[in-house]
């Protein structure tokens, strides 16, 4: 009998359930997307009854399809900075969860801003002060729903990230946990110290009582027998996090990037948390036992969001790969560049009020243009990102790449080019999912070490930039074409 991890991803867009053997061989895969909620222009929701539904069914296809296997232990990954905010007793929501998309708190966040507080926010939790994470968006429910901030203040609502929404579900409501990774998260989370801040959560006026305990990526977070005899869940970490460990980056200096509905690049530091002076990210890569390791983050709001985009809204594309074969088929953009500033813009800019546009169309411009536009946005979005990190000092060798934007050869040939440095794609790219089974095998005993899980990784391809180097008039266009689009 094969033993196997059940690993469930719940995402943005869709929730998946993988069942995953102790040699990173995929079992069995479960996944079912579900509504996207949009009440107004800039706002993004989910009913969190459908996330845990979708997540029900996806984990029960993924057992089904691995019958005749063993689970020995239940992973959790998650979309990070989303919120959900329900009633501790009865466990009733009182509002959809707020995205991490969403932009709603830039109010709240500009009022702090001109009270000077985003440098003491920084200097503890390792973020930019910006609508992105989780801290105002629980202010915003506690604000806006009846009653809501009475209650909180009176003990009687929990909130938490969508893994610690899940795992409430799963344990019947006996356990109110987050790990470190996704604590690392919210605004209110001191990752040098290690704990929910007193003085961050009167600052952004979240009661400490709503918050859930944080334990260790490869932590007890309980058991569940929703699938039948209990199962312990015994490892969780946001998405991206999980992701670095799935790529086997467990040394200082090595990075990786998923490319999903966003593109977040995360390089691992190491034991020291490296303070950025170009707005990207300090956070918890992972705690294994008593140990943090830390990294550096940069996030980029649309990634795949804007291929969805073209074949969506606009219905000039088929997929991806249709994308990837129009980019293909012409030398250039033909001058043109797409900025998918849909939500605003993240790093190294964190401009929450910059709107998308199509810049350089003429007569000439055809679909191949505007979708080689499209992917050379996300290239050039990566590249500012891997320039702002060397200027911190933290020197990208390699990038190793993930997520569904990764199948893409020619995005992932013009990625070496500008940033270059090699690109390496796995043979598994499902490492989200790959690096939540490896820390719940830590966390079960199944693996002595985080090193022992990482042995499944192999190499599927690498990338190496062209001899001539043409990044420099490259991006130059393109900030160019970033600036044309910034609310400042």
């Amino acid at each position: 009998m094969t033993d196997f991890i059940l690993a469930l991803d719940q995402g943005t867009t869709s929730s998946r359930a993988m069942a995953i053997d102790l040699k990173g061989t995929i079992l069995g895969l479960g996944q079912e997307a579900f509504p996207q909620v949009f009440p107004q222009a800039g706002w993004v929701e989910h009913d969190p009854e459908a996330i845990w539904s979708s997540t029900v069914r996806s984990a029960r296809a993924a057992l089904a399809a691995a019958a005749g296997g063993r689970a020995v232990a239940i992973g959790v990954t998650n979309q990070r900075e989303t919120v959900v905010v329900w009633d501790r007793a009865t466990g009733e929501l009182i509002h959809n969860a707020i995205v991490w998309q969403d932009r709603r708190t830039t109010g709240i966040v500009q009022a702090l801003q001109r009270q000077g507080e985003e440098g003491r926010i920084s200097d503890q939790t390792g973020l930019v002060l910006d609508p992105y994470f989780s801290a105002t968006k629980i202010a915003w429910i506690l604000d806006h729903v009846d009653g809501a901030r009475a209650r909180a203040e009176r003990g009687e609502l929990a909130c938490g990230t969508i893994d610690s929404f899940l795992i409430h579900r799963l344990t019947e409501g006996r356990v109110h946990a987050t790990d470190a990774t996704n604590a690392s998260r919210t605004s209110l989370f001191d990752i040098s110290a290690g704990r929910w801040d007193e003085g961050l959560c009167a600052l952004f006026r979240v009661p400490m009582s709503m918050l859930p305990e944080v334990r260790s990526s490869d932590g007890f977070f309980g058991e569940t027998s929703l699938f039948g005899s209990a199962l312990a869940i015994t490892g969780v970490a946001g998405d991206q996090q999980a992701a670095l460990v799935g790529q086997a980056c467990l040394a200082a200096g090595e990075a990786k990037c998923t490319y999903g509905t966003g593109a977040f690049l995360v390089l691992n530091t190491g034991a020291g948390r490296v303070r950025s002076r170009q707005r990207m990210l300090s956070t918890i890569a992972y705690r294994v036992g008593d140990k943090t390791t830390y990294a550096i983050e940069g996030s980029i709001l649309s990634a795949g969001t804007t291929i969805q985009w073209l074949r969506d809204q606009l219905g000039v594309i088929r997929d991806g790969a249709h994308a990837g074969e129009l980019a293909a088929s012409v030398e250039d953009s033909g001058g043109v560049h797409l900025v998918p500033a849909f939500t605003g813009l993240g790093a190294p800019y964190w401009d929450p009020d910059a709107r998308g546009a199509i810049l350089g169309l003429t007569r000439g411009t055809s679909i191949a243009h505007i979708a080689r536009a499209a992917l050379e946005a996300t290239v050039f979005q990566t590249a500012e990102v891997v320039e702002a990190m060397r200027i911190d000092g933290a020197e990208l060798r390699s990038l190793k790449v993930d997520g569904g934007m990764a199948r893409n050869d020619w995005m992932l040939g013009f990625l070496a080019d500008i940033v270059r440095a090699p690109v390496l794609r796995p043979t598994n790219t499902e490492t989200t999912v790959l690096g939540a089974a490896m820390l719940a095998g830590v966390g079960a005993g199944v693996f002595a070490s985080l090193d022992e899980a990482a042995g499944a990784w192999t190499l599927d391809r690498r990338f190496e930039p062209a001899a001539q180097d043409r990044s420099a008039g490259l991006m130059a266009d393109w900030r160019r074409s970033v600036q044309r689009v910034r609310s400042s």
